[in-house]
């Protein structure tokens, strides 16, 4: 006889119940993952040191947008492409450098072995919750500046229209896009330094030097080392590497190129994609590799 019961003595189907437990133990991660996000939602909002740099962002991007008396959306984004450049992977790194640190100091990383929740689920809770209060902080501003160009007359400029070419709030919108995904992929790269970070000192020393390479630093290192090997035409894709040059090179190819009516360095625009999310998924991997070493659970 077969040793699978088909019900008919009131025990439940051997198939069904493994189905059923396996469903149970999905919505408990499910749970616990919300539960996680939700955490780190509330604790970012919380904390007074985050409230007061998210405030000071947008006190001085829309303060820049003001002073610079904005005539168009493409100015506006020519007046803050160099200032989000340095204050997003700044902000960014503010809301991740201890987002996994403050954990194991309080031993909480070694309480999740008793939960169904998995090291590699923990660490994307946390970076999805402080990623959603990243993106609003780093948003709103951008669109208050987009509300002052649309209230002093929108997309009107003569020095765009002197280079034949478009303004319009679509391009604007590219920007802001862009401009979201940097600030992504310098919360991944906090939230690395987080988790390999040995203690508060090492952490905060660690998102420093986080900031100035993020800002400044590959970009020297690259055209220092690599400038006189490559031609000019080729700089865009090796700048790539770099977060924010790579940033940079979407601005300029999809549009400030496309607003003055020029052609993008071919491939640059591409290859900065690709080099955006190779930091963004190659940082919250390595992170993943430091919470959990290879043979640990999850």
């Amino acid at each position: 006889m077969s040793g699978e019961s088909d019900g008919s003595d009131g025990s439940r189907p051997r198939v069904g119940g493994l189905s059923d437990v396996g469903s149970r133990e999905q919505r408990a991660v499910l749970s616990r993952f919300l539960a996680t996000v939700e955490r780190e939602l509330t604790t970012v909002v919380r904390t007074r040191s985050l409230l007061a740099v998210t405030v000071g962002y947008a006190v001085v991007v829309v303060g820049l947008a003001s002073v610079a008396d904005t005539t168009g959306y493409v100015p506006a984004v020519l007046n803050l492409l160099t200032p989000t450049e340095v204050l997003v992977p700044a902000l960014a790194v503010a809301f991740g450098y201890e987002a996994v640190l403050g954990d194991r100091t309080r031993g909480e990383l070694d309480v999740i072995r008793t939960y169904p929740l998995g090291r590699r689920e923990y660490l994307l809770a946390v970076y999805v919750g402080r990623a959603v209060v990243l993106l609003f902080a780093v948003l709103v501003p951008l669109f208050l500046v987009a509300g002052l160009v649309t209230a002093t007359g929108g997309a009107r400029t003569s020095v765009i229209a002197s280079h034949a070419g478009v303004d319009s709030f679509v391009l604007y919108v590219r920007f802001v896009v862009l401009t979201a995904l940097l600030a992504l992929v310098a919360l991944a790269v906090a939230v690395a330094v987080s988790a390999a970070a040995g203690g508060p000192r090492s952490a905060a020393a660690l998102g420093v030097g986080a900031v100035v390479a993020l800002v400044v630093g590959i970009d020297l290192a690259i055209v220092a080392g690599l400038g006189a090997a490559f031609p000019a035409a080729a700089l865009p894709a090796v700048l790539a590497i770099s977060p924010t040059g790579a940033y940079r090179g979407l601005v300029l190819g999809s549009v400030l190129d496309v607003a003055l009516a020029e052609a993008p360095a071919a491939g640059a625009p591409l290859l900065s994609l690709v080099g955006l999310l190779a930091w963004l998924v190659g940082s919250l991997v390595l992170a993943t590799l430091v919470v959990a070493p290879p043979g640990s659970r999850r």
